[in-house]
């Protein structure tokens, strides 16, 4: 009895056991890719890879950690970060609630709030240095054709100038929240309310059983964010106060610069490394979150 042996396929499974290598489009995928891994290493991976070089020696840490400036600095970050966020976030929610109102002079309106934070920082930002200058800024030029007396030095108290670099925050990145809560109560079903509200339920409860446990996730997840780009907010207290008077209004986003126009390079980058305690708690909690 005679046997036939066929002949394998070509391209079948096992038929080239011995086989190691790339196929085309695992060659082509590599090559394709290949441009943006070099970007990405020349513009991310080699900035902060020689930044943390800059800032190896300890003695940096040392000079910083006792230099007063950077002290208030950080301080200064704190304020800004709980109040600034906390205030900006609460009034965001509640002004997403009035923006669902259905009225024509509401969408007109809308598309007015929007431009603080549609418009660049530094002619909105300076707009706001120059209404607040002592001598022909329009508060004090209103405030003496009102009083008869001269108006204050708004940004010459540490205070007042880090108050307003503060409102400054709040009001460009205002708009930009409000959408985003906006758009969270957009997606809760009017049947829900419609059901409570037939239950004699009133505005204050429907927020807090309906739209608060339905936003609270979405809340807790733009805080985080919102933390983390504000921890980097240069233009709202550089542009404004320049980090006056005497350097008592800087934050750990604008003192790196001061360091940097002092020629103390070091100093400068070990300021930015110092800043990483509170950014990678945050950035670890936002990506545990999503990965949700």
């Amino acid at each position: 009895m005679s046997t036939v042996t066929l002949p394998a396929r070509e391209g079948a499974a096992g038929a080239t056991p011995g086989k190691t290598g790339l196929s085309s489009w695992q060659l082509w995928g590599m090559i394709l890719v290949t441009p943006y891994l070099l970007v990405f290493a020349l513009f991310v991976v080699y900035p902060v890879i020689y930044a943390f070089w800059l800032a190896h020696d300890p003695e940096s840490y040392v000079e910083l950690w006792t230099d007063p400036i950077f002290q208030r600095s950080v301080v200064n970050t704190l304020v800004f970060l709980f109040i600034g966020i906390n205030l900006k976030m609460m009034v965001a929610l509640l002004l997403s609630g009035f923006f669902m109102i259905q009225r024509w002079w509401i969408k007109a309106l809308t598309v007015l709030f929007i431009l603080p934070w549609a418009v660049p920082s530094i002619p909105t930002i300076l707009s706001v240095r120059f209404m607040l200058n002592p001598e022909w800024g329009v508060i004090n030029q209103t405030w003496f054709k009102l009083t008869f007396q001269d108006g204050p030095n708004w940004l010459n108290d540490p205070q007042l100038a880090l108050f307003f670099a503060i409102l400054v925050h709040i009001w460009k990145s205002l708009p930009f929240w409000t959408l985003i809560f906006l758009s969270g109560r957009l997606a809760i079903s009017t049947d829900l309310y419609e059901a409570a509200q037939v239950d004699g339920a009133s505005k204050v409860q429907r927020f807090r059983f309906i739209t608060w446990p339905s936003m609270k996730q979405l809340y807790l997840t733009s805080l985080t964010l919102s933390t983390i780009w504000s921890l980097g907010d240069f233009n709202s207290v550089y542009l404004l106060t320049g980090g006056g008077p005497a350097d008592l209004t800087h934050v750990l986003a604008t003192l790196g610069i001061r360091y940097l126009r002092l020629a103390q390079v070091d100093l400068s980058m070990a300021t930015i490394v110092s800043a990483m305690p509170l950014i990678l708690p945050l950035v670890y909690f936002m990506m545990k979150r999503l990965s949700k």
